[in-house]
């Protein structure tokens, strides 16, 4: 709503929702986001409860009063910004130069730094009106402008100057085609950049440390993935009404994404894996019954198909179009139910997502009882150490000394590691990762995670409000926690003993610097002087020795004999 200071001005309403918006967010969710839904009539509501999704799009929240520019001289196109987004709000394309001839006069490209491919240009893209103005793409940023002192390859600058503009641009670059994913390389950074996040411009608080990591999982398995979420704060952004970040492709495709409750979210999406694949066995057993009439080859080739990278799966698509397009004219129940479960023959990815109120705390049992199934089930933890949603009570993931709700003069046991458990069973998949510190990291474990036939279990750093920081340093206590062995970077792939190799990699370095260096940053340990200041001291002494005796275990990990590491059970998976 624009403001009226002079006499006979008129306020001007603003809309809430983009003019290219579909009618039932201008006619309905725009009423709920400017606080009418009590306006809308039942009957524009749909009768069957159902409801769009990857609706935030249209809402163009504009709470950012600076955002990043791109500088296209100074960029090497390592995707950093791209990565550590939480809302999605960068994004980069490459394409044939000859796409640019109607490009506005301002558009931004570079020559793509890739050798061999002198014709291809490239643009990093802001969308202007979604970011929040967070920073963290700048904190990110590897590389330091010698011809602008202080610069990097994005900078925040003020929006208003420049706000038009880069509208502009953003309207020319979404009409730039999608990346082919067969043409990306998914093993490093500078590649995930040119995948399509699924997961975009949600509600979280800006900067959070959750949501590049859920925005990481729809890159990495698009339209593939099923998503079973814990209640808590991505639960909240993720399904909260009236808009969804959960968004699909050009081909109407996206993640199927569901809440179930603290206490049984790991069961949950233990259900997910089960019925999918009774619905594959299910569908094999149907097409079997059409060998003659499809033939034995293309039957063949779509029950063994190895579906391991994105090639893989759309060859598999393709094949399943060939059983479509033939059964088109078969009229049979046979046909009409084989066509209905066809394309659970697609390779489905299960993810269990939630934070460590669930994982550590209420839903624990679940989730221990889901990670000795030995089913190929993925666990996300976007670990906060707090009830982060519910007001920033402890947990079992709180680190000793810090300060929250129900620990108000500071923790006084260490903070529990659900990793070692896990580790305990051989054939779980176990990661550790913190996006800010080892993006790189970051990638590989996520891959390795899935790529992995049984359960695994990945750990991710997050930082978050609740931890009394500037959220513009998240990435920056990232590094810290890391470098001061708070969070020690590591890998456990049971896979790895089939060729008596060590499953356990350390990631990390030990030490550089004290626990106190990192903890000087958030205001969770800092109100412990506050609250106990003849403890403080001594509590954070103990908790430093906490950190050396648990960086001890680890690193003795690293360097056991293969050998001791029994490979039997890293083969016990369904």
């Amino acid at each position: 709503m624009a403001h009226a200071d002079l006499p006979g001005e008129t306020f001007v309403e603003k809309p809430v929702v983009s003019e290219q918006a579909p009618d039932f967010v201008k006619e309905v969710i725009s009423r709920m986001i400017s606080g009418q839904g009590d306006l809308i009539p039942v009957s524009q509501i749909p009768v069957d409860g159902t409801w769009p999704s990857g609706t935030t799009r249209w809402e163009k929240r504009n709470i950012a009063l600076q955002i990043p520019v791109w500088d296209e001289e100074a960029c090497i196109q390592c995707g950093n910004c791209s990565m550590v987004c939480p809302h999605a709000a960068i994004r980069a394309k490459f394409y044939h130069q000859a796409s640019l001839v109607n490009a506005p006069e301002e558009f931004k490209s570079a020559a793509i730094s890739a050798r061999g491919f002198p014709e291809t240009r490239y643009t990093l893209q802001c969308y202007p009106e979604d970011c929040t103005g967070c920073g963290l793409c700048v904190a990110a940023c590897p590389v330091r402008n010698p011809k602008k002192s202080g610069d990097r390859a994005i900078n925040m600058m003020d929006k208003e100057p420049v706000l038009a503009q880069e509208k502009q641009n953003l309207s020319f670059f979404e009409q730039l085609p999608v990346n082919d994913r067969r043409q990306v390389d998914f093993s490093t950074v500078r590649g995930i950049q040119f995948l399509e996040p699924l997961f975009e411009f949600s509600g979280a608080c800006g900067g959070c440390g959750e949501t590049l990591y859920l925005k990481l999982l729809t890159q990495l398995f698009g339209d593939r993935l099923l998503v079973a979420n814990a209640t808590g704060c991505s639960s909240i952004y993720g399904g909260n009404l009236p808009t969804t970040p959960w968004s699909k492709n050009a081909e109407g495709r996206g993640p199927a994404w569901a809440n179930s409750l603290f206490e049984d979210n790991a069961e949950f999406g233990f259900g997910f894996r089960l019925s999918s694949d009774h619905q594959a066995e299910q569908a094999m057993l149907e097409l079997e019954a059409f060998r003659e009439l499809l033939g034995a080859d293309l039957v063949d080739a779509i029950i063994h198909a190895p579906q391991l990278n994105d090639a893989d799966v759309q060859n598999q698509r393709e094949r399943l179009q060939q059983v479509q397009e033939k059964l088109a004219q078969v009229e049979t129940p046979a046909a009409q139910s084989l066509k209905v479960v066809l394309d659970r023959l697609l390779k489905r990815v299960v993810w269990i997502v939630g934070g460590d109120g669930w994982a550590y705390d209420i839903g624990s049992g679940g989730l221990d009882h889901v990670l000795a199934s030995g089913r190929n089930v993925n666990v996300l933890v976007m670990d906060t150490e707090v009830y982060s949603n519910t007001g920033g009570q402890a947990s079992k993931s709180t680190p000793m000394g810090a300060v929250a709700k129900f620990a108000v003069a500071g923790k006084r046991s260490a903070k529990k590691d659900v990793v070692l458990q896990a580790i305990a069973y051989g054939n779980v998949y176990v990661a550790r990762i913190a996006m800010g510190a080892s993006p790189q990291q970051t990638l590989q474990a996520i891959r390795e995670a899935e790529a992995w036939p049984g359960p695994s279990l990945v750990i991710a750093y997050s930082h978050c409000i609740a931890h009394g920081i500037n959220m513009t340093h998240g990435m920056e206590q990232q590094r810290l926690a890391v470098r001061s062995g708070h969070w020690p970077l590591f890998r456990y792939n049971p896979g790895r003993t089939e060729h008596h190799e060590n499953p356990f990699e350390l990631d990390s370095l030990r030490p550089s610097v004290p626990l106190t260096e990192y903890i000087r940053g958030e205001v969770r340990y800092r109100a412990l002087n506050i609250a106990c200041p003849d403890e403080a001291e001594a509590i954070l002494d103990e908790a430093q020795k906490v950190i050396n005796r648990k960086w001890g275990v680890y690193e003795e990990m690293a360097t056991h004999n293969a050998m001791d590491f029994v490979p039997e059970k890293a083969s016990a998976v369904h």
